[in-house]
């Protein structure tokens, strides 16, 4: 895990700045680095770059973008922060929701016009918790594209990226700075690398059933939706050097995955006036409430799975999503022209379900707020064709870690002032939706991996440029 070495010891080859991972963060942290002139090596385990960010749908949110502004959209850094730490019930650090707060725009506006990473601005919906339309997606709305456009990025950029090589090791010396670290080939041959400064982007823990069983004892046996690379090697690493950790119980789960399919299916459908129903036939949430919470919501249904339940409205706004189309592709998306069909279908009690429907049809009409605090409008009415697609709860990724400060510094657990040279972003540190499953606001996942690995990169640059040793 850790070898110390000699502090007069230096490694050949040697990079200014190495990153482990080479997901979202990884890739927008060795981009920063580059952009700031220094020489940067990626290291990843997968024969294909792809992490966490390639199962997820690629939205990032951002205050204060030019797309929000070309749509007429006013956003700012305080109502996004104001926005985070609400749903988040003020547990995250405040300096980390700024910074990113802050940053956001900027980060997003660079990754486009440096690099060609086609966001645009998400319309037509609101996440729980967000006061307007910040989320920034490219066009396919998938995060498998916008991997393509960050590693298309990094090929343009002739950024080297290091694949089927597992970092097994990290070589310190005795004042704790990283000096390189010991890596793995599949033919189990060894090699090392020397850095001046590190940056773990490997993500969180997600894929350790001992550590999920540790700290999020309530997702021990839910489908986990996330790279399976997500070993928590960061955290041992960052423990293992004294590093601070926080917010190790929190995590993003999502209570729309479809079952068996196992494909992620957009939450805009509720958002639009979809409902979920159990086997009963009968709602049993607060489907705006957030999609993270509603995993371990879902799970504690009948048979651990739920349909969720939507018109050709809905159905037709759904495919502009690429993940949907391919669940409708899958068959998954089931169809009907009359509820009694739809009951068939789905095989759900067909009296529950039509009581269930009529009641959500008057919640509509007279704008009225149920018993489980969802506020229904005549926008949100639901009238047939009708459609269905059973889905279960999981876990996506953890959103605890390592301690870092605004710039992605990694922080010790006895003072709290930095390691010497070991940054973090994205799943390796503590993220910003608080200590659970219900403080993650959408898109926190891909704040944390884009706008902090990119500060990360850049103050890894930053301090090989002024540290008296490198």
């Amino acid at each position: 895990m850790i070898e110390r070495c000699n502090s007069q010891d230096r490694l050949d080859p040697e990079v200014s700045v190495l990153v482990i991972g080479a997901g979202a963060c990884g890739l927008s942290a060795a981009l920063a680095a580059h952009d700031a002139g220094q020489d940067v090596l990626v290291l990843e385990r997968d024969a294909l770059p792809r992490g966490s960010t390639a199962m997820s749908s690629g939205f990032v949110p951002a205050a204060g973008t030019r797309w929000q502004r070309d749509r007429g959209v006013e956003d700012s850094v305080d109502l996004m922060a104001n926005d985070i730490q609400a749903k988040n019930h003020h547990q995250a650090n405040p300096v980390v929701v700024r910074s990113l707060a802050e940053h956001s725009a900027q980060v997003l506006e660079q990754l486009a016009d440096q690099h060609g990473v086609p966001f645009e601005l998400v319309e037509g919906f609101l996440y729980p918790g967000h006061s307007v339309m910040r989320m920034h997606c490219t066009p396919r709305r998938t995060g498998e594209e916008l991997m393509g456009a960050l590693l298309q990025a990094c090929e343009k950029a002739s950024l080297d990226i290091l694949t089927e090589c597992t970092v097994r090791q990290l070589l310190v010396d005795e004042h704790d700075r990283v000096m390189g670290v010991a890596l793995q080939r599949p033919d189990g041959s060894w090699e090392r690398i020397g850095c001046r400064a590190l940056v773990l982007a490997c993500s969180g823990y997600g894929g350790d059933a001992e550590l999920v069983g540790q700290h999020l004892p309530y997702m021990k046996d839910a489908v986990f939706y996330g790279h399976t690379g997500n070993q928590g090697d960061a955290l041992r690493w960052g423990q293992a050097l004294g590093a601070a950790t926080g917010d190790l119980g929190a995590c993003q789960g999502h209570g729309s995955l479809a079952w068996p399919h196992q494909t992620l299916i957009s939450w805009a459908l509720m958002m639009q006036g979809g409902v979920q129903v159990n086997r009963l036939g009968v709602r049993f949430s607060n489907e705006h409430k957030g999609y993270s919470e509603q995993a371990r919501t879902v799970l504690e249904q009948p048979g651990r799975s739920v349909w969720n339940i939507y018109d050709a409205r809905i159905h037709e706004a759904a495919l502009s999503f690429e993940d949907y189309r391919q669940a409708h592709a899958a068959m998954a998306v089931k169809s009907a022209h009359t509820l009694s069909e739809l009951a068939t279908l789905t095989q759900l009690p067909e009296g529950a379900l039509s009581q269930t429907l009529a009641h959500v049809r008057t919640l509509c009409e007279q704008n009225q707020t149920d018993e489980f605090g969802r506020t229904f409008g005549p926008e949100q009415q639901l009238q047939g064709p009708w459609f269905a697609i059973q889905v279960t709860g999981a876990l996506f990724h953890t959103q605890g870690g390592l301690e870092i400060d605004a710039q992605g510094r990694v922080l010790r657990a006895d003072d709290h002032q930095p390691l010497p040279n070991l940054f973090a972003g994205g799943g390796a540190a503590r993220g910003v939706s608080g200590a659970g499953d219900s403080g993650y606001l959408s898109g926190n996942g891909l704040l944390s991996a884009v706008v902090m690995g990119t500060l990360a990169g850049r103050s890894a640059a930053q301090f090989t440029r002024t540290d008296p040793l490198s």
